[in-house]
């Protein structure tokens, strides 16, 4: 019961985007990047609440009639145990001198002299990075000191994502492709033929696709839809920004998908099966912080545009999205421009973290768009009369702008990185966006 058992249940973990960029920097200076998780991590927080337990079976200290157990640790499944232990655990790094980020509540950071050194934590797993070898050996030390734990050596594995490294080329390279050939075989599609795109662009998918009989209803429910659009969704939002629009397009058909659905489904898996050995990789150049947004109009049968939109840190993809914008304009300018300020907010929280943690960025992060219209819309106040019905909180690129924190930069359709991010695209328009967010065969 909530207010008797159990009171905060969120436990903060770092953002997929804060590993990325955390990892990419720590490949441009060459720093150790190591693992290692707690054991039973859970079983290391008190608990403030009382929370009593029936004596197990065969078990009994006394008359499990009459006796019950008082419980003072947080066990896993108990409601709140990933809280209580993201609440211990922030204490003890506090108590080593580390900060936590404002700008993500999973990242830790101490400056020691001239050193950095970073935590960045997902429940019990932590990566850690910095300057100093030595430093980092002696934190893991004091953390094993209060806590079990087990240490895994340099970045392999993070979170079912492949690692490896060129110290000598200062590169990284983040891989599924262990995921992506067990989510195959899970779904029984090894011996579907490989595809060179993961939607088809000469083809719209909408809702009248959807059954609308009892027994097609009856047959699609045999099709495991759902799952896999969640096993999808991991190989998109980890290394895989390729796939992104199509695993969201095809995401809003999970309440009720039809036949064409699942072959779309099914396509995106061929197309997996053909590039599984793509990774991101990152180094090989000091590019710094920069991004692209574009918007597809509002040719959808919702009539509302797709923003997409990715930052890359020295080549390689630390954050992007594809999504639904939340209303509809009016022409494709004003969804262009409506895409800019979504990108806005995700630079300025790059910025942030960036700033915080490492140092703050002295020159405004270039951010691309392919819209004349739309950079005209956020450097002229002479377009009222196309502005004035947009809510107000959309001309967040505006203040961006003046504040110093973005320069909105016209980028040619040709090299609009985010295009693969708001609609289907041919073959040689897929490889030549997926190299350049990045991807690559390692």
């Amino acid at each position: 019961v909530y207010g008797v058992d159990y009171y905060e249940t969120f436990a903060p973990v770092a953002k997929l985007a804060s590993f990325r960029l955390i990892l990419a920097i720590a490949a441009r200076n060459g720093w150790s990047a190591e693992t290692f998780d707690f054991n039973s991590a859970y079983l290391n927080s008190k608990l403030d609440e009382e929370v009593y337990l029936e004596q197990p079976p065969d078990h009994e200290f006394a008359d499990r009639r009459k006796y019950v157990l008082k419980l003072l640790k947080a066990l896993y499944g108990l409601k709140q145990g990933g809280r209580k232990w993201y609440e211990t655990l922030s204490a003890a790094l506090a108590d080593l001198g580390f900060t936590r980020a404002e700008a993500d509540y999973g990242v830790f950071f101490k400056r020691d002299g001239t050193h950095l050194v970073i935590l960045a934590i997902h429940v019990d797993d932590c990566l850690i990075t910095g300057s100093s070898t030595r430093l980092l050996a002696e934190y893991k030390r004091q953390l094993a000191a209060k806590y079990k734990l087990t240490d895994l050596g340099p970045v392999s594995w993070l979170l079912g994502i492949k690692v490896s490294r060129d110290l000598s080329a200062h590169t990284l390279a983040l891989s599924q492709h262990a995921y992506i050939e067990a989510i195959i075989t899970r779904f029984n599609f090894d011996d579907l033929k490989p595809i060179s795109t993961p939607m088809d662009p000469t083809s719209q998918l909408s809702k009248s696709q959807c059954p609308e009989s009892a027994a097609d209803v009856a047959r699609m429910r045999r099709v495991p839809y759902k799952e896999a659009i969640g096993s999808l969704m991991y190989a998109a939002m980890g290394t895989r920004p390729d796939i992104a629009f199509a695993v969201s397009t095809l995401a809003q058909f999970s309440q009720n998908p039809g036949w064409v659905h699942w072959e779309a489904v099914k396509r995106v898996f061929r197309y997996l099966l053909g590039t599984k050995t793509l990774s991101l990789i990152y180094g090989g150049g000091q590019r710094g912080l920069e991004g692209y947004v574009d918007a597809d109009g509002a040719s959808q049968e919702h009539r509302r545009a797709i923003t997409g939109y990715v930052f890359l840190v020295d080549g390689g993809a630390i954050s992007w999205s594809s999504k639904k914008q939340e209303l509809v304009t009016l022409s494709t300018a004003e969804s262009e421009y409506v895409a800019a300020t979504h990108a806005a907010k995700e630079a300025i929280w790059l910025r942030r973290l960036i700033g915080e943690v490492f140092r703050p960025l002295s020159e405004p992060t270039t951010l691309h768009s392919d819209s004349q219209s739309a950079i005209a819309l956020t450097v002229d106040g002479s377009y009222h009369a196309r502005t004035k019905h947009i809510d107000i909180r959309y001309h967040f690129i505006r203040y961006s702008i003046d504040a110093g924190s973005i320069r909105l930069l016209y980028c040619p359709t040709a090299d609009m990185t985010a295009d693969v991010l708001t609609k289907a695209l041919p073959s040689v328009k897929v490889k030549h966006f997926a190299t350049a967010l990045g991807l690559a065969s390692a």
